[in-house]
């Protein structure tokens, strides 16, 4: 039987919203050249995957969380997805700015979310988790319980790992780094000779390419 982790790298390589491209490595914001991108807005495009997620996660707070009292999704990505969990299970939802607005009340955080209450926060993809865990602060300082961080896809990076332990945030994806790899190797989408340079950028991302030049 597939596991999630299995059915969600298939529909994540299925639809382009993974690209594995180890002889032309793609270059990110931060300046790292990778030999994966990920651009998991996709989903929303596809109502069959889109409705996956949506029930996925839902299934994840209502066996794990039920004491769930609202659904925060981090801007942008995730805000689509976060919505359609909050409609499913019948919550409040808000969204969680990566700035404050620069009018108005200048808010951080999009929506009526009260002190006290338990929130899960949706992202849509996991990498250092620096940007994930801004949002969870954010929801912290508002005076409110932040009782897990739920993703699309992570690249599982060790560092991503500590800063969640260091922050005491409960990390669960439906989609990791390794899954991603099992799939495209058992659909021939790449070899194993790309399998070992994939599995060798992951333990050293920011100099990579550096070390392959």
């Amino acid at each position: 039987m597939n596991t999630i982790e299995q059915l969600t790298a298939e529909k994540l390589l299925k639809i382009k919203a993974v690209k594995l491209q180890p002889s032309n490595p793609f270059t990110w914001a931060s300046g790292w050249k990778s030999p994966i991108y990920c651009d998991n807005r996709k989903l929303m495009s596809y109502p069959a995957i889109r409705n996956f997620i949506k029930v996925e996660f839902a299934r994840i707070i209502l066996e794990k969380y039920p004491q769930t009292e609202a659904i925060a999704g981090v801007a942008t990505g995730a805000i689509a997805p976060a919505a359609l969990v909050a409609d499913m299970l019948g919550l409040p939802f808000v969204y969680i700015r990566s700035t404050p607005k620069d009018h108005g009340l200048e808010n951080l955080i999009e929506g009526d979310l009260k002190p006290r209450q338990k929130v899960v926060v949706i992202e849509d993809l996991v990498s250092t988790g620096h940007s994930s865990l801004k949002a969870v602060e954010a929801i912290r300082r508002n005076g409110s319980d932040v009782l897990a961080l739920l993703a699309v896809f992570t690249y599982d990076f060790p560092v991503a790992r500590e800063n969640m332990e260091k922050a005491r945030v409960e990390l669960i994806t439906l989609c990791n780094y390794d899954a991603i790899l099992g799939e495209a190797l058992r659909t021939d989408y790449i070899d194993e000779s790309e399998l070992e340079t994939l599995q060798d950028w992951r333990k050293d991302p920011e100099n990579w390419n550096k070390r392959n030049q």
